[in-house]
């Protein structure tokens, strides 16, 4: 057991600063975009970007995983991200588009290589919840950002807070270097090392029923998370009159219940309910409650609101650990991060496709309830062909 929660304790730090290099660049925005040039808004642009360099790292995952191993691979994302958010020093708006490339090549690869190395280590009876556990890594990775940047910003300019995230990023890689050999020694089930290319890695989960059922709920269901996070606070403050101040307290509550969320149900998981039809359950409740969120108006009491939003995070946050623990689970003998990886990339393809369409449903309709309302219908579709398909 000593090195199941040691593996889980590595990565959930590689998680967590990962994590942080993401949430990085949008605390940078307010004040580096006056800097760069552009406004603070075109940190969407940077975000897209790392999404969809995550898409392609995420698919070619598995083969440079079986190759190289997969703490090696972690280190080499964890450099990756580093060198990304410190290409955004330079303030040239192109450099920065770059660094945000090259920061996808580093997250995509680092749930892959950690649901590998986990997927070996942990019993069956407790996957759900390290796979949950260490998901929390996402979250973290928020707080941190919202925690620290805003003050090293303060008192030492953006440029040194982002170089700071990238020494972070590279002092893990070396932290974790004792330890590289014995883990990726360790990694040799059946098949880990194959070198399977972009197309077999998506046929290996197209080609599998439940696999592709995940990979498309995970798609919607991670669409529905980045919508809560980028537009719940907009919502609130523009159409519903909200202050700044309680409309952050809403999405915080919102992402607080979200951390709890994941390792709630996965303990769930392990114990009360097969993770396939709680995933399915999940689904449909953050379906209403972003029905509740479209029903929002000025004269609700706030108490019901932060009620709302706590379900709304609680399910449209928490649901990932028990998602990667299933894949992780039903993956063929040895090809968990093959699988994991392809699974990502329908994920992330959720992450910039879903907001998108959300920003287009409010610029032609001017609502944000119909938005919401569309979201949330995707998701009840997943989560309900899961509970049907059981």
């Amino acid at each position: 057991m000593r090195d199941v929660w040691f593996s889980t304790a590595i990565t959930l730090a590689i998680q967590a600063l990962a994590s942080l290099v993401i949430f990085t660049p949008p605390v940078l925005a307010p004040v580096a975009g006056m800097e760069v040039g552009v406004a603070a808004s075109a940190v969407g642009v940077a975000t897209a970007l790392i999404y969809i360099s995550s898409t392609f790292a995420a698919l070619m995952s598995g083969g440079v995983i079986g190759r190289f191993g997969p703490m090696r691979v972690s280190q080499l994302s964890l450099i990756l991200c580093a060198g990304g958010i410190a290409l955004m020093v330079s303030a040239n708006a192109w450099l920065i588009g770059v660094g945000a490339l090259i920061i996808g090549l580093g997250y995509g690869p680092v749930t892959p290589s950690s649901s590998a190395i986990l997927a070996e280590r942990v019993p069956p009876n407790l996957r759900a919840f390290v796979f949950s556990l260490k998901q929390t890594g996402v979250p973290i990775g928020g707080a941190i950002a919202g925690a620290m940047i805003p003050a090293l910003m303060l008192s030492l300019g953006w440029k040194t807070a982002a170089l700071a995230t990238s020494a972070m990023c590279i002092a893990l890689a070396i932290l974790i270097q004792p330890w590289r050999h014995a883990v990726d020694a360790g990694s040799r089930a059946p098949d880990t090392r194959a070198k399977l290319g972009l197309r077999a890695t998506m046929q290996l989960v197209l080609s599998h029923r439940r696999l592709r059922e995940m990979a498309l709920a995970s798609l919607t269901y991670s669409g529905m998370q980045m919508c809560l996070g980028s537009f719940m606070v907009v919502f609130l403050h523009d159409r519903v009159g909200f202050g700044v101040g309680s409309a952050g307290a809403v999405l915080a509550a919102a992402m607080i219940t979200g951390i709890v969320g994941r390792i709630v149900w996965g303990v769930v998981a392990d114990r009360w309910i097969k993770p396939r039809m709680l995933l399915g359950l999940l689904g449909c409740a953050m379906s209403l409650a972003a029905f509740a969120v479209a029903a929002i108006t000025s004269s609700w009491p706030l108490a019901l609101v932060f009620a709302v939003s706590v379900v709304y995070g609680g399910t449209a946050v928490g649901w990932n650990g028990v998602y990667l623990a299933e894949v992780a689970r039903i993956a063929p003998p040895g090809q968990a991060a093959a699988a994991t990886g392809a699974s990502l990339a329908m994920t992330y393809f959720g992450v910039v496709a879903l907001p998108l369409m959300f920003w287009a449903i409010v610029h032609f309709t001017g609502s944000y309830a119909v938005a919401f309302a569309a979201v949330g219908a995707l998701t009840l579709w997943r989560g309900s062909l899961l509970l049907i398909r059981v």
